[in-house]
């Protein structure tokens, strides 16, 4: 198998048939496999798969909506392609851009070829212009310099992306989480369509969480195997600061002067207790983080079904 394609769906049964029309049209030419997660649609995003299932379709059902990045987990593991390509289920991606990103991955440089939506067809106010915001505020503070990591059209070597990590929401820093594992990324401008079918599933409020997981990528991409690094500064510095200013007070205290109810005494102690238990923190963050590392295998999303087309012949009969 030359290539996987993943798409993840959630509520797209109006875009399902053209969409399998424009990957089967693009990618004619070559040995592929689409795999399609329906991440607990409730409309008849399923039933409309099952009427266009075909040798080359499987079908993963997962239990509920656990969002797109646990979907994209469950469909890269069940990848069985040399290469993975990830898709959105909504048409905006254009499938034809696959055969040139996989060419460019081919030539050996790249590990990872990521899609830029150079003429995005969004909405400016509500779309582009808080993804460009984040898009910049993620390059600057992560230090790798893709452009658009909004873009699900991406295409990757299947160790890399089978390595990727994905936990809670963090498919949109893909990118970053590539470099975390030593791969080696670049960007290709790909076309980009206004959606016809259904409605978009994120909005403004969804800049809460990115801020969030982005805070949370940066302390895995600095400090996931040395915790210590990052508490026991922190705490090392409280308990200087507060043990010193403990120590002039106590000379104050030894002067006669009386230091009861002084904001500084309260601040030193405040520092002295907050620095120990950064310290505590530190120790027991490297303890989870063993765990975590040496832990058994455990997923992020149950699967109700797998479903291919020789199952389908084999109910029949």
């Amino acid at each position: 198998m030359e290539l996987s394609v993943v798409v993840t769906l959630y509520n797209e049964a109006e875009n399902i048939a053209p969409l399998l029309h424009r990957i089967r049209e693009a990618l004619h030419f070559m040995h592929y496999e689409i795999i399609l997660v329906d991440d607990g649609s409730t409309d008849n995003t399923v039933e409309e798969i099952r009427k266009l299932m075909d040798t080359d379709i499987q079908l993963i059902i997962l239990n509920r909506n656990y969002g797109q990045t646990a979907a994209m987990a469950a469909g890269i593991a069940h990848a069985k392609g040399r290469y993975i390509a990830t898709l959105d289920g909504d048409l905006q991606n254009d499938p034809i851009d696959i055969p040139r990103m996989l060419d460019k991955l081919k030539s050996g440089k790249w590990d990872v070829v990521a899609g830029n939506r150079a003429n995005r067809k969004d909405n400016w106010l509500w779309r582009k212009l808080p993804s460009r915001i984040a898009n910049l505020l993620i390059r600057r503070l992560s230090g790798v310099t893709v452009h658009d990591y909004g873009c699900t059209l991406k295409v990757f070597r299947s160790e890399l992306a089978r390595n990727l990590g994905l936990y809670g929401e963090l498919h949109r820093f893909i990118p970053i989480l590539s470099v975390m594992q030593g791969g080696r990324i670049t960007e290709m401008d790909v076309k980009h369509h206004p959606r016809l079918h259904g409605k978009s599933k994120y909005g403004m409020g969804r800049t809460f969480k990115v801020i969030s997981d982005l805070l949370l990528l940066l302390f895995f991409q600095k400090y996931l195997r040395r915790p210590i690094h990052f508490f026991g500064p922190l705490g090392l510095v409280c308990f200087g600061v507060g043990s010193f200013i403990s120590l002039y007070m106590l000379i104050l205290k030894i002067m006669g002067q009386d230091i009861w109810g002084r904001p500084l005494l309260l601040l030193g102690i405040a520092l002295v207790l907050g620095g120990i238990q950064f310290l505590t923190l530190g120790i027991l963050a490297e303890m989870l983080m063993r765990t975590y590392f040496e832990a058994q295998n455990k997923k992020t999303y149950g699967i109700r079904e797998i479903i291919t087309v020789s199952d389908l012949e084999a109910s029949e009969v």
